[in-house]
């Protein structure tokens, strides 16, 4: 019965291709705008390390000026001093713990058809690997020991070391960044992220790192970070005095891999800056925080308020195109209550011909649906060409290819069961003339 009710919708549709036309247009016009919003929603606030999200915790301590918090809303910064951040980190309380910053350097290649050029990179610790889990194509980590030591040690992106090296192994050579010569441990392979979601307060969308290099090698030779700073008072004079000052510039992560662990690690942060309030310190009230990654992407709203809004106007949209599929809808079936009213007389009860008029409508949907497909894969070219930092963001994945379709389809049925039901109720008496 559903594929004799299917051809007939077939059928029908081609007996008026102007006003399935219309129908078909209005729909996917309202599912790609929609879903094309919807597509770069999902992939922005979506988990971007799942199977450990909840065990990464990004640490803030409350050392603003007593008189004004970091945030109106008595959020503690967004980052801490490196002062705090090198205690935190000889500590050592987490399973795995890493202090970082964004830091840009001049790159001096070693082949002179190279031009030199700006390469942007990350300051860290070992841990930040294990955390992270960046794969590697060449060689691996540095280690304890060179984080110990200060070593002039490098870890390359696939994308710099194919431009230095042709893509090559390129472990055991030299790199010369800001006239320092750093020696490649590592190369990365592709690691395809969404977004920066251990860096956001620099911009989680902003260019992927290019390079890594020990925190302690770039502290000695006094390599200021390249992302956000923010003092409440002045610095002093000097690299020393900064060090020593209570500007905030570093991001540190811990890795808590228990309940408990993360339990004792806010005991930890409480005693510390308790201990700290002793020597003058953190005058505000105790205002630490452990937010994991999903925790701490909501916090930063990583997904702005104007997507969201954008989404939902995107929608509204969708609704406009349904209400003007119900007008078509109703004016085809009502030119049809001969037809119906025939089919009644003839025995058809009021479900089959409702059946028989949805899946009509369900057809209109999955045309509608396969076109919105096509032009949602064009709507979001055309967000990747106007917005760069939303490249990574605005593709479709099988699970927005499917929900496109579906929903299509039920948007279709929902818009088509006022003029169904109109349809149903067509009296066999009234349309039959003798």
């Amino acid at each position: 019965m559903f594929s004799y009710y299917l051809q007939l919708g077939l059928h029908s549709l081609k007996r008026n291709p102007v006003l399935t036309a219309l129908m078909v247009i209005g729909i996917g016009l309202g599912i790609a705008a929609s879903m094309t919003t919807l597509t770069v929603l999902h992939l922005m606030g979506s988990d971007p390390i799942p199977w450990k999200s909840d065990k990464l915790h990004y640490v803030q301590l409350d050392n603003w000026d007593v008189n004004q918090p970091y945030y109106d809303d008595g959020r503690p910064p967004d980052q801490v001093t490196y002062r705090d951040a090198v205690a935190l980190m000889e500590a050592g309380k987490a399973d795995k713990q890493s202090a970082m910053y964004k830091l840009a350097m001049p790159v001096q290649p070693e082949n002179p058809e190279i031009k030199p050029f700006r390469a942007l990179g990350r300051v860290a610790y070992t841990d930040f690997f294990g955390m992270f889990e960046p794969p590697f194509r060449f060689g691996s980590p540095w280690g304890a020991s060179e984080d110990a030591s200060h070593a002039r040690v490098i870890v390359l992106g696939k994308e710099i070391n194919e431009k230095l090296f042709g893509g090559q192994d390129s472990v055991g050579k030299s790199v010369r960044l800001d006239g320092n010569d750093y020696r490649v441990v590592g190369v990365l392979g592709d690691w395809n992220l969404r977004f920066r979601y251990y860096d956001v307060t620099n911009g989680a969308f902003a260019d992927p790192d290019e390079f890594f290099i020990p925190f302690t090698t770039a502290i000695d030779l006094k390599q200021r970070a390249s992302g956000n700073n923010s003092c409440f008072s002045p610095s002093g004079d000097g690299w020393d005095a900064y060090l020593d000052s209570d500007c905030v510039w570093i991001q540190m992560w811990v890795q808590l891999d228990s309940a408990h662990g993360l339990e004792e690690y806010k005991s930890f942060l409480d005693n510390y800056v308790n201990e700290q309030k002793k020597l003058g310190r953190f005058q505000r009230p105790l205002n630490n925080r452990l937010l994991d990654v999903n925790g701490w992407m909501k916090d930063q709203e990583v997904v702005s308020r104007d997507m969201e809004v954008q989404t939902g106007l995107a929608f509204a949209f969708l609704i406009v195109c349904l209400v003007n599929t119900v007008g078509l809808l109703l004016a085809k079936f009502t030119r049809k209550a001969g037809e119906i009213g025939l089919r009644r007389a003839l025995g058809a009860s009021r479900r089959q011909v409702f059946g028989q008029y949805m899946i009509e409508s369900g057809v209109v949907g999955l045309s509608g649906g396969l076109l919105g497909l096509a032009l949602t894969g064009l709507g979001l070219i055309a967000v990747r060409a106007l917005y760069s930092e939303y490249q990574t963001v605005a593709h479709l994945d099988w699970a927005m290819t499917f929900l496109t379709i579906a929903l299509a389809i039920v948007a279709a049925l929902l818009a088509g069961i006022y003029p169904t039901w109109r349809a149903c109720r067509v009296q066999p008496a009234a349309q039959l003339k003798v």
